[in-house]
């Protein structure tokens, strides 16, 4: 009465073993090779991680905020992880937290110390919110235009170039809103201290 049925059971488990066998060769190996091959393609850059080269030498990449010490560099938004992509995150802490509280108030301070010069004392109330404020992952490499007008001067007098040179290259990063009417005009640190670093080269 059953055997039929039973019969019927090692055709079908064959039938199940060679749809696995087809659907993982063409998703587990097709698919990506022509999705890679097209990002490769279309979107070299995007697709290797939008590294950014000097010399034959990779030295970062525009999608990640790098640490750039000294005045004679654009500084970009703190970072709650030091900007380890490892420990990439933020610091949980509130805006009714009197550690964050203190915390952007001494930011606040150093910021405006920094980016006075000669002539041109910043006040810690005009330091823009993007300088003592983390973003969400901790390795945002945008900062607001005017917190990067903010540095010029530094920089500037840091290079021994003329202030308008460096703000013309500020002006140059300046992206503005995505199709016109999202976001904010942002500046991205890393390929503005890069194109900061070629401008450096080319003037010896």
């Amino acid at each position: 009465m059953f055997s039929g049925s039973l019969s019927a059971a090692p055709r079908q488990l064959l039938a199940g073993l060679r749809m696995l066998i087809v659907m993982t060769v063409v998703l587990g190996a097709l698919f990506p090779l022509v999705v890679w091959g097209v990002g490769q393609v279309a979107f070299s850059a995007k697709a290797n991680g939008s590294q950014i080269e000097q010399n034959g030498t990779v030295v970062g990449s525009s999608l990640l905020a790098t640490k750039f010490d000294g005045p004679q560099w654009f500084h970009p938004r703190p970072s709650a992880g030091e900007y380890d992509t490892l420990a990439s995150g933020g610091t949980n802490l509130g805006p009714n937290s009197d550690k964050l509280v203190a915390l952007i108030a001494e930011r606040r301070a150093k910021v405006a110390a920094e980016d006075s010069v000669p002539g041109g004392a910043v006040a810690p109330s005009d330091v823009p919110t993007d300088a003592v404020t983390a973003s969400f992952s901790g390795l945002d490499p945008d900062i607001s235009p005017a917190y990067a007008r903010q540095q010029t001067a530094r920089v500037a007098r840091a290079r021994g170039v003329p202030p308008e040179r460096v703000t013309a290259l500020v002006a140059q990063h300046t992206e503005g809103r995505q199709l016109g009417y999202l976001g904010v005009e942002r500046v991205n640190v890393v390929t503005l201290n890069a194109a900061l670093a070629d401008l450096a080269a080319t003037a010896k």
